[in-house]
């Protein structure tokens, strides 16, 4: 749903705004850089996750939200929130944040740095042959990369990088400068430079040498600090601020159904870089007359303006260096083998017998690689068919693919070309693919595919045979190792034979919307959900056991949150666990008072949707690519999957079972209790859900002791 239609929206019941609801779970980031007892550099990451977090949030949120103070007055009676406000309260969030966000850096951050002997120095902090080290680097590294800009002065406007850093410096010609006795210096003029950091092509962080036990580090920015008097020969430094501008991220494409598509998305990347500011974040020093410049000078709003520190773009502190020190990061849980698939001679022999299910990042993804892998040389195997969403960098899934392509395989692959920030990356990676031979389908008018689906066939005994992959999260050996997620290998033709029909959809060969065992939005994930929650309701007014399990990154949809109050009412148990923004408000008498929820973040990201129904005992298990948002039922492509063996339903339970136990990191989503951590009672049992499920899959799978 789009923020207008979202904001239009005049709900019967109460919910907490998206961006608000997105802001909380942004403080759950913040709270896990404040826990002292993380690993130093583990909360030197969520530091990083949260300023990456907050960074997209401007550049997609906060900028939609600003296009409605466009609309004309007559227009704004129809929003149910006036975006001015609203713009408001996320700047007071923001800036509170902000501000916790620095004491957390500076008070706690730093002096435990140097407890381990790591000091992050400065240029006026150097000693005689650091300084003499960083200004050689400068002159070697830096210096050949830098171009300084002189507004007003340039024959064209500077643009200004969208997520870049810069300083804005104040220079004086020296021979301009008068030295008087009595009175110090006085500058008859100067001007303004503005200089872009680097931090693109060089490390953002320098390490010094090593003195002793003691370990050093600088900021890039600090490095140029240190040589901008040699760098402007002919003037003096007379401040120097930093700053950087976010801009508006969304890809505006006119109309999707008419001309070309896949020319429109190129031409919309070439706009999006240009985007409108959404936020212009600077050095609170800054002069004001500076600050009034710069506003003038690219037009910026007051409300664009936003006051930061010395420092910005803080996701980059996940690559701050470790001297080597491995008790300050976590310890490391290498993903496990799967006892089904370990050291099999054919992977498909193991899946035509059972299904298998893979929880990431706790086992590993080269079950998935080794699928295509085998897939790609195997001769019985004659087409693969699969849907890419964001692929890895350097893609083992992509090359598996070309080479499947080069044995004389039928292969395509739907690549969508809108998955955000990831447009340009997709586009490169379909343009390898059909150099390779592999048929490419690229995105729908008005749709984003977001499924996360693999089709392999086989001839076997003269029979054609599919193996199928259904997953929650995109086929990326990367993020594998980072998000929580679901994946199912299967040879069901229950399923097969309808995941066959989706990439018929995909392929615009077939507009068939009748499925009975997979749920594909937009055509009946909906109301399949609806009308498991209706026979939940029903069990509960027959005053029988009736329960919902939800595990979401975002619950946000209306209808769906509506049904859920309707159920909650109804005496149904719901119980939730909602990683990002959750707009329903648990807890609540009359309208929620039966849903709880909370919120786990750890060092995994969680991924994965998962719905439970208990179905008057007979419980049905689904896992899908969709999290309740419209967005996701009503405007994309997606599919959930019923999990139909129950050994794997009782190990998903499991999974879901400790998730819900957990009281270490899990915090409570509900009215007073936001965010509060959800704390073990005298004597129970402490439960780290990350921590405990991985220690319960390697002892039951008794592997990689």
């Amino acid at each position: 749903m789009d923020t207008q239609s979202q904001i239009r929206m005049k709900d019967r019941f109460k919910t907490t705004n998206r961006e608000i609801s997105w802001l909380q779970f942004n403080e759950r980031v913040l709270q896990e850089a404040r826990d002292a007892k993380n690993p130093l550099y583990e909360r030197i990451k969520f530091l990083a996750i949260y300023s990456s977090n907050l960074d997209e949030f401007f550049r997609v949120r906060v900028a939609s939200i600003r296009s409605l103070l466009n609309l004309k007055k007559a227009e704004h009676k129809d929003l149910e929130i006036d975006p001015g406000q609203l713009l408001k309260k996320i700047h007071k969030i923001v800036n509170a944040q902000q501000e916790s966000f620095g004491k957390v850096f500076q008070s706690q951050i730093v002096p435990e740095l140097r407890k381990n002997n790591i000091f992050l120095v400065n240029e006026t902090q150097l000693t005689e042959g650091q300084a003499e080290y960083v200004r050689k680097y400068f002159t070697e590294k830096v210096l050949p990369l830098l171009k300084p800009i002189f507004p007003g002065k340039s024959t064209s406007d500077p643009f200004i990088n969208n997520r870049s850093l810069y300083f804005a410096i104040e220079l004086a010609p020296r021979d301009e400068i008068i030295t008087e006795a009595n009175s110090g210096a006085q500058i008859k003029s100067s001007e303004y430079a503005l200089l872009e950091i680097p931090s693109g092509e060089l490390p953002r962080f320098l390490t010094l040498k090593k003195e002793g036990k003691n370990s050093y580090v600088m900021f890039l920015d600090d490095v140029i600090r240190l040589s901008l008097r040699e760098y402007f020969v002919r003037n003096e430094v007379l401040g120097v601020y930093s700053f950087k501008m976010t801009r508006d991220a969304e890809l505006h494409i006119d109309d999707e159904f008419q001309g070309d598509l896949l020319a429109k998305i190129k031409d919309g990347l070439g706009a999006r870089k240009k985007g409108i500011p959404s936020r212009f974040l600077y050095d609170p020093n800054m002069p004001e007359s500076m600050l009034k410049y710069l506003s003038k000078y690219f037009k910026l709003r007051d409300d664009d303006l936003i006051p930061g520190g010395k420092y910005h773009n803080f996701s980059d502190l996940m690559s701050f260096p470790n001297p080597g020190i491995a008790s300050l990061e976590n310890k490391p849980q290498p993903p496990l083998a799967h006892r089904d698939l370990k050291d099999v001679r054919s992977i498909f022999g193991v899946i035509s017998q059972k299904d298998v299910m893979l929880l990431y990042p706790y086992q590993t993804y080269d079950y998935v690689l080794q699928f295509l892998n085998h897939a790609a040389k195997d001769p019985a195997v004659i087409a693969i068919k699969i849907t890419l969403y964001r692929v890895a960098s350097n893609s083992k899934v992509v090359d598996a693919l070309k080479e499947a392509a080069k044995n004389g395989k039928e292969v395509t692959a739907f690549v969508e070309i809108k998955a955000r920030f990831d447009e340009e990356h997709n586009l490169y990676w379909a343009g390898e693919l059909e150099r390779a031979g592999v048929k490419v389908l690229y995105s729908f008018p008005g749709l984003k595919v977001h499924c996360k689906l693999c089709i392999v066939t086989r001839i076997e005994r003269g029979e054609k045979k599919r193996y199928c992959y259904l997953a929650s999260g995109n086929f990326n050996e990367k993020t594998a190792t980072l998000y929580s997620d679901v994946g199912l290998f299967t040879t069901d033709t229950r399923l097969t034979k309808e995941v066959k029909e989706v990439f018929q959809i995909l392929g615009r060969k077939e507009r068939s919307t009748e499925f009975q065992h997979l749920l594909v939005a937009p055509f009946s994930m909906r109301s399949t959900f609806e009308k498991r929650i209706e026979k939940e309701i029903k069990f509960a007014k027959e005053g029988k056991r009736a329960e919902i399990i939800v595990k979401l990154n975002c619950l946000e949809d209306p209808e769906m949150i509506g049904a859920l109050y309707e159920a909650s009412n109804a005496g149904v148990k719901i119980r939730m666990i909602v990683r990002g923004a959750c707009c329903a408000i648990p807890g609540i008498e009359g309208m929620s008072a039966n849903m709880k929820a909370v919120s786990i973040i750890d060092r995994y990201l969680e991924h994965a949707r998962i719905f439970i129904f208990h179905n008057g005992g007979e419980e049905r298990y689904y896992v899908a690519s969709a999290d309740w948002m419209t967005r996701n039922l009503s405007h994309r492509i997606e599919v959930g999957f019923p999990i139909y063996d129950e050994s794997i339903q009782k190990e998903l339970k499991h999974y879901i079972d400790m998730e819900l136990r957990d009281n270490v990191k899990a915090r409570i989503i509900a009215k007073g209790k936001m965010n509060k951590y959800k704390r073990p009672a005298s004597g129970a049992e402490r439960v780290q859900s990350q921590i405990d499920f991985y220690k319960y899959l390697r002892s039951k799978h008794k592997l990689n002791d």
